[in-house]
């Protein structure tokens, strides 16, 4: 992997972060019952699990690996519009984590709320990703 993939990733990793931090502050707001389903033992680690830091850490693994993506595809979204072409990049990867959000809606124990707000996060997250992919690697 270049340097150029690495440094844009972090940068989407950046982003994604920003991004998921004020969503979660937001759903909390629009959601008050959110906060007690993440309260859950039986469902989610406490923070106090060092385990836990991982999630600070996954917005940049994604950024990581959504970058080395967008410089094999990039080719793909022709659109001279810088946002409309970073929302295609967007929508192909967050399509494919629908089957993700299907199986944990079915399997765990969490609201279609819960799941809803991954949902939104994944793409709002995915655009951000993209916007930063391509003005850093067009």
């Amino acid at each position: 992997m270049n340097r150029k993939i690495v440094t844009t990733g972090i940068l989407a990793g950046v982003a994604m972060l920003v991004v998921g931090i004020v969503l979660n502050w937001l759903w909390g707001v629009l959601f008050p019952s959110l906060a007690a389903e993440y309260q859950n033992p039986a469902l989610f680690r406490p923070w106090s699990d060092p385990l836990m830091s991982y999630i600070f850490i996954h917005p940049f693994v994604v950024g990581i690996i959504l970058a080395w993506v967008w410089d094999k595809t990039k080719h793909l979204f022709k659109e001279r519009d810088v946002f409309w072409r970073c929302c295609q990049f967007a929508a192909s990867y967050w399509l494919i984590t629908i089957p993700g959000m299907l199986i944990s809606y079915s399997s765990f124990q969490v609201s279609f709320v819960m799941i809803l707000t991954w949902s939104i996060a994944i793409l709002v997250q995915a655009i951000a990703s993209g916007l930063v992919f391509v003005k850093k690697n067009p």
